[in-house]
């Protein structure tokens, strides 16, 4: 990738399919992406090369279990509202 700085954020851990994900997106400039963990895949892509999107892919692969962890961390909305009933 270019020596342009990349942005990367990721949710919290969110249930998909009864499962644990967590969605990440990447920014670089005009370019982003999004893709989940724990599949490692990018799913959508505006900008990025085929060989950025393999970087981007095997970043995920290489720190899925710290992106995991640390989604953990990130609570959810729920508790603002003093019930679960959402």
């Amino acid at each position: 990738m270019s020596g342009d700085k990349v942005n990367f954020v990721y949710s919290a851990v969110v249930a998909k399919d009864g499962k644990p994900h967590v969605f990440v997106s990447f920014e670089q400039g005009r370019k982003c992406a999004e893709g989940t963990v724990p599949e490692c895949r990018i799913t959508k892509n505006k900008g990025f090369s085929p060989d950025e999107v393999s970087q981007l892919e095997q970043y995920l692969n290489k720190n899925r279990k710290n992106i995991i962890e640390n989604a953990k961390k990130i609570t959810g909305i729920k508790h603002w509202f003093g019930d679960n009933s959402i």
